[in-house]
């Protein structure tokens, strides 16, 4: 390879790796600028505060209480038909190249025990 296309391979890789480093700091940055993260914070303050009260009154009444009640779940299902679909094309496709590399292999021996 010559000295030139080296150095066009090395500005490419150069120029895009400082092309994603700066839309990297420009999102932060904008995202810093814009308050996002301190938002995002006070939100959980705010719902933090409302489920001590909620703890607190529903203990000053007398009720059973449980922490499964006052806690924020983050557990998302996402699965549909489209998803149960992709996953049983998957499986069957994993089944089908595991038994064509299986044959592949098992001919591959047969040859070779000859």
């Amino acid at each position: 390879m010559k000295i030139e296309e080296r150095e066009k391979i090395y500005g490419r890789i150069f120029k895009y790796i400082f092309l994603l480093l700066l839309i990297t700091f420009l999102t932060l940055y904008f995202s810093q600028v814009t308050g996002y993260s301190e938002f995002k914070q006070h939100k959980k303050v705010v719902y933090t505060a409302e489920q001590i009260k909620k703890f607190e009154a529903d203990v000053a009444a007398g009720k059973d209480v449980h922490i499964e009640d006052y806690m924020e779940t983050n557990e998302k299902n996402y699965s549909n038909k489209a998803s149960k679909l992709g996953l049983s094309i998957s499986e069957g496709m994993g089944n089908i190249v595991k038994k064509g590399i299986d044959d592949l292999f098992s001919a591959i021996s047969e040859m070779v025990e000859e």
